[in-house]
């Protein structure tokens, strides 16, 4: 032991600023937050009440309306995601690398951008009197639509809204791995007569899984954690019909001081990215190596 430390000292000497800053920004609010998901705390102090705040958020409707919202808008938003990345990032691989990294930084250059910002332009766009859409609408005689203020179709307007951004990131990471593909590959399906749907499905999507497996890992906890977009465009209404759960956190916990509940969902959402994480690396890990 005193070997191993003689020799390893510095490198643990060097890591130690971030391991300290890792145990008290994240790791100790996490412990806190799980302690805390099992008390009723509010501003007068803290009393252990075991499984009452999960056995509440059971009863509640609000809770399982803002869990509906947030399935609904995660699964489309990363089926959409992944489709439009996946496609643009075909599109642009047979364009020369300059062209190539011209149309990545076109699109990457939204994720630089602040939600805020994005949200706002939205906004605008959704504007019932003098919306782009609206707009759009009244050009081939359409009537209007309240697309934030209809609670029918609010939600799906923020959909809409996050869909018909092609993400970036998504774009970046497909054109890379579909130019590291070796194109032997192609050349021999190519001799023995495969034609191009052929190729993608039996050659590019297969070696793409490793891509596909973190875009869609990292974009379904993007889904899930949907809060500024919502909280700016409708802040949850009309009625609630667009409340999520991270927003319904930050109601529980700042609005109505209600820390335990707060913490409960929190654990619940935590649980739940993580159930559907495991499912994801379950079913599209792979062993491919090129």
């Amino acid at each position: 032991m005193v070997k191993f430390w003689n020799k390893h000292k510095w490198s643990y000497f060097f890591i130690a600023p971030s391991m300290i800053l890792f145990f008290i920004f994240i790791a100790y609010p996490v412990a806190q937050a799980f302690l805390l998901a099992f008390q009723k705390v509010d501003l007068r102090g803290s009393t252990w009440v075991g499984l009452k705040n999960f056995q509440d958020l059971a009863q509640s409707k609000l809770f399982w309306d803002a869990m509906r919202h947030t399935f609904i808008y995660a699964v489309f938003v990363v089926l959409a995601w992944i489709t439009s990345s996946l496609i643009v990032a075909a599109l642009i691989q047979p364009l020369s690398n300059r062209v190539q990294s011209l149309y990545r930084g076109a699109f990457y250059l939204p994720n630089v951008t602040s939600i805020v910002i994005i949200a706002l332009v939205w906004i605008w766009i959704f504007e019932p009197d003098y919306g782009f859409f609206n707009f759009l609408l009244t050009l081939v005689g359409l009537p209007k639509v309240l697309w934030l203020q209809d609670p029918d179709i609010a939600l799906w307007s923020i959909v809409l809204s996050t869909i018909l951004i092609v993400p970036g990131s998504g774009v970046v990471l497909y054109s890379a791995a579909m130019g590291a593909i070796p194109r032997e590959y192609y050349e021999a399906a190519d001799v023995e007569g495969a034609n191009g749907v052929q190729k993608l499905i039996h050659i590019t999507f297969p070696l793409l899984k490793p891509t596909t497996l973190y875009l869609t890992v990292i974009y379904t906890i993007a889904g899930f954690q949907i809060f500024e977009r919502v909280y700016i465009m409708t802040g949850g209404g009309p009625i609630n019909a667009t409340t999520t759960i991270v927003q319904l956190i930050f109601q529980t916990a700042f609005s109505d001081f209600n820390y335990g509940r707060a913490s409960a969902q929190a654990l619940i959402l935590f649980a739940i990215i993580a159930t559907f994480s495991f499912i994801q690396f379950k079913f599209l890990s792979t062993d491919v190596e090129y």
